[in-house]
């Protein structure tokens, strides 16, 4: 199967490894392969002959600017998918993007999902809780001195490995017109996960709560954490520090 993997960040990089270890023919696209899904410019060779279109990318900021990108990026990429005639749009999304309208970049998350939703292209969207490699960067962003200010939000903690595989058997079966959700095994709060970080490291920092510290405050009650219908990985907040 023809495969076109737009964006080839932390997940999309996997995706093409995962897919082409499964023997499909697989292109990963990105600015540095001179694809610009805002102006357009590199689209249209990415997608030609593709069979499924697996798409990856994500807005540079986490503001309002964030619901400009997806409107445009998923609009051109919708035209020139099914210009070129491509029959499975895969669209990588997270669980709960819906229940938090006080983010911006979750709206546009949500925009993102409606459009597709809406487009003329057979389509699957793959949900994931948040990523364990993710961890470490929310607390830099609260990080003051040796304190790390962090709510109690429940998060699930899932593994990119683990959402890239699951993207990848997505991309590689029929079209869902549906969306399936993947969560890690466990559900901590985000205090807690902190706590759990900072100990396998050996860091010297402490983490107090502070439910208005940081993106997670606008978070509303458990909707972060997977649905019961959802798929649970396998690996574990602590065995996946271990090993890495």
């Amino acid at each position: 199967m023809k495969i076109a993997v737009i964006g080839t960040g932390l997940i999309g990089s996997q995706v093409v490894r995962d897919l082409t270890a499964a023997g499909h023919e697989v292109a990963g696209h990105s600015r540095s392969t001179g694809l610009d899904l805002l102006s357009g410019e590199g689209l249209d060779d990415a997608v030609r002959n593709a069979e499924v279109a697996v798409n990856l990318t994500n807005s540079p900021t986490f503001d309002d600017a964030s619901l400009d990108f997806f409107r445009t990026s998923v609009t051109n990429l919708l035209v020139a998918a099914q210009s070129a005639g491509v029959g499975h749009l895969v669209t990588l999304s997270i669980v709960g993007v819906d229940q938090v309208p006080d983010l911006a970049y979750y709206r546009a998350k949500a925009l993102q999902e409606d459009l597709v939703k809406a487009g003329p292209i057979p389509y699957s969207i793959v949900r994931a809780t948040q990523f364990m490699e993710f961890v470490e960067p929310t607390m830099s962003w609260t990080t003051d001195g040796d304190v790390v200010r962090l709510p109690t939000t429940p998060i699930q903690p899932i593994s990119s490995a683990e959402v890239a595989a699951a993207v990848a058997e997505v991309a590689a079966g029929a079209a869902l017109q549906g969306t399936r959700n993947i969560g890690g095994p466990d559900v901590f709060t985000l205090d807690e996960l902190g706590r759990i970080a900072i100990q396998a490291a050996g860091d010297n920092r402490r983490v107090v709560i502070d439910e208005t510290a940081g993106l997670f405050a606008a978070v509303k009650g458990d909707v972060l954490t997977a649905p019961e219908d959802a798929h649970l990985a396998t690996t574990h907040f602590r065995d996946w520090l271990r090993s890495h």
